[in-house]
């Protein structure tokens, strides 16, 4: 443990303090962070992720867009009563990713760093790139070829420099690694630092809030590298070994159909995810074809009782279309959890609350 902070922990069985040149194990595996319980005592005059700072591994250092809190409405269609839609898109940057990019930047901060690196398919970038901003740090985001023009000009409006990747999403992530080796630079990476994961747990911790100290039967969400379903996975953890509720929801994760190497993982009945050559889909920001953390989601889907299921570009089409409808506008990536919703899902009784996101702002991309 460094200046409290819990040190970083690898499946092998070393541990690390937190330290910005530390982002992977010796070993080539993903850190996870030493357990710490959890302490629910929300501040309620707070309106910001920092109203759950006792529950959190980091010190509020005063750094906020105002992220978190977003709105928990039903999704009210004929057949879905028991639905409810989390409109993460509300968030300052337009996404989740808010939740963990906070965290990673006052991690940054807590141990001297000047300069971050991150790479993403648009979202996780651009939350970086704003926290770095406000925090004063400077920021360069790696992105594959084809990323959206209109996260490319949120990232460069906030400041920061872009470095596009002729390549798939994997190459981005060797690139941006290559260049923080080179400068020393904070990677601020979504996929490798759990304190990401730390951030995006306050989505369960919210949920739990709003429904009056309960957990819902089952969670929806769309799997890319898996940060919401580890993250959500972690919150509800937390909240049931504190004794505050029986067990963790079932967890259903969602992939595009033409990119699914952690379904076709679990449709096997394996634990380990193997690559998969993704073929092309709207659903930019869940389109990992090498999950890091693939195994990692398996084992959460596996424990919760859920499944991982896949869409088809027709069904995320059809529930774009159905939200829009409803005055939720998302990018093509925020529907693909409502797509699985609107089907009946694994394991799930009639009426039961089912709680699925809206990750991302159609302002950023569209069909």
């Amino acid at each position: 443990m460094r200046d409290g902070l819990p040190d970083y922990i690898c499946a092998c069985g070393r541990s690390y303090p937190p330290a910005a040149a530390r982002w992977r194990c010796e070993c080539g595996g993903p850190l996870d962070l030493a357990p710490v319980p959890l302490t629910w005592t929300p501040d309620l005059d707070d309106d910001t992720l920092w109203r759950y700072a006792g529950a959190l591994v980091l010190p509020d250092l005063g750094l906020t867009l105002g992220e978190g809190l977003t709105p928990l409405i039903r999704a009210t269609s004929d057949g879905e009563p028991g639905l409810l839609l989390k409109v993460e898109y509300a968030s300052p940057t337009g996404s989740f990713k808010d939740r963990g990019a906070v965290m990673l930047v006052t991690l940054a901060r807590l141990l001297g760093a000047g300069r971050v690196v991150a790479d993403s398919s648009g979202n996780a970038g651009t939350a970086v790139a704003a926290y770095a901003a406000r925090a004063g740090l400077r920021a360069e985001i790696f992105v594959p070829e084809g990323t959206s023009g209109k996260k490319l000009q949120q990232i460069r409006g906030h400041g920061a420099e872009v470095t596009v990747v002729q390549g798939s999403r994997e190459d981005t992530a060797a690139a941006a690694a290559a260049r923080v080796e080179e400068t020393g630079a904070f990677y601020a990476s979504h996929v490798y630092n759990p304190y990401f994961h730390d951030g995006v747990k306050t989505y369960a911790l919210e949920i739990f809030e709003r429904l009056g100290g309960t957990a819902p039967a089952t969670l929806v969400l769309p799997a890319g590298n898996g940060t919401l379903v580890i993250g959500a996975y972690l919150g509800f953890a937390a909240l049931r070994d504190a004794g505050l509720v029986e067990r963790v929801p079932r967890i259903v994760a969602v992939q595009a159909e033409r990119c699914a190497p952690v379904a076709a993982a679990y449709a096997a009945g394996e634990r380990e995810v193997r690559p998969v050559r993704p073929g092309p889909t709207v659903a930019e920001g869940i389109a990992i074809a090498a999950p890091v953390r693939g195994p990692r989601v398996l084992e959460i889907v596996r424990e919760t009782g859920g499944a991982v299921v896949t869409v088809t570009e027709d069904e995320i089409a059809a529930a774009h279309a159905a939200l829009a409808a409803r005055g939720l506008w998302v990018e093509p990536t925020g529907a693909v959890a409502y797509a699985a919703a609107r089907r009946p899902l694994p394991g799930a009784a009639p009426g039961e609350t089912v709680v699925a996101p809206l990750c991302g702002s159609g302002l950023k991309a569209s069909l």
